[in-house]
């Protein structure tokens, strides 16, 4: 179905159309093979609030968009490979039912739908595409996510030291490794990663100094083996400048915050 609704005039307008709804902003759209499978407006939990997002889902990318005018005009255009996609159902909060999260390498994000049957078709058509992709590149299902931000309201103290209270002057940050909500002074040092960034970002602590072991062990197994003959031993010191002033942790580096336990719309039923 998908092969045949390829080349029709129907499928290149309404790609068409979602390209012109994002404006010059956009990214184009239509390429040869893409066929456009339906859209809807989810929940999607941001950093601040949950704030509506409309969605279209392409046999080979997901589009999600802020809305401006519904069904006219859209901006901040994003733009996922579903090659790089895992889902993960969630449980529902008292805040926000039917939900899921979008996971990829470079961002994770929680979505919710209007009804637990409209989860169910977006769930199962984003599967049903991803599984597709994989068959037809051969490409293993990823198995690296980058972390989903708490949100802000989730917590007023800071998630590493659990003392710092957060105001109008402590500003709240997120730790790029795990997600958490915490202070300035528990995340002070950046690190490159670059699959999220070009650029070092902000970890808190706890996350900096696994990510330091991790790179040290890595540039150990690196290093090469020399030979005891040559007479002298490689040297084995730490150039690591780091002082032991972060307070004890509370809350676990694996603690799950998002444990596993308008409607969709299909354009060719």
């Amino acid at each position: 179905m998908v092969d045949y609704l390829a080349n029709t005039e129907i499928n290149s307008q309404r790609i068409a159309a979602v390209e012109n709804s994002f404006g010059a902003s956009g990214q184009p759209l239509a390429v040869p093979g893409r066929v456009l499978l339906g859209e809807g407006i989810l929940t999607k939990e941001c950093r601040k609030k949950a704030k509506p997002r409309i969605f279209f889902l392409f046999n080979d990318i997901l589009v999600y968009g802020s809305i401006v005018i519904n069904k006219r005009k859209y901006s901040c255009q994003h733009i996922i490979p579903l090659d790089e996609v895992t889902l993960e159902t969630l449980p529902d909060t008292l805040q926000m039912k039917n939900r899921w999260m979008i996971k990829t390498a470079k961002k994770s994000f929680v979505v919710s739908a209007a009804s637990l049957t409209e989860r169910k078709e977006w769930i199962s058509h984003l599967e049903e595409c991803v599984r597709h992709l994989l068959s037809k590149t051969g490409q293993e299902p990823p198995t690296e996510h980058a972390a989903p931000w708490i949100p802000d309201k989730a917590t007023d103290i800071c998630m590493r030291c659990t003392h710092t209270k957060f105001s109008a002057l402590t500003r709240r940050h997120h730790c790029r490794k795990c997600g958490f909500v915490v202070c300035g002074e528990c995340s002070r040092q950046r690190f490159l990663m670059p699959r999220l960034s070009p650029k070092p970002l902000r970890v808190c602590n706890l996350c900096y100094k696994q990510l330091m072991a991790e790179k040290k062990e890595n540039d150990d197994q690196s290093k090469p083996v020399h030979s005891p003959l040559a007479g002298y031993e490689p040297s084995s010191g730490d150039d690591s400048d780091r002082s032991d002033e972060d307070k004890l942790e509370q809350w676990s580096a694996a603690a799950e915050f998002y444990t596993s336990s308008a409607a969709w719309s299909s354009f060719h039923s």
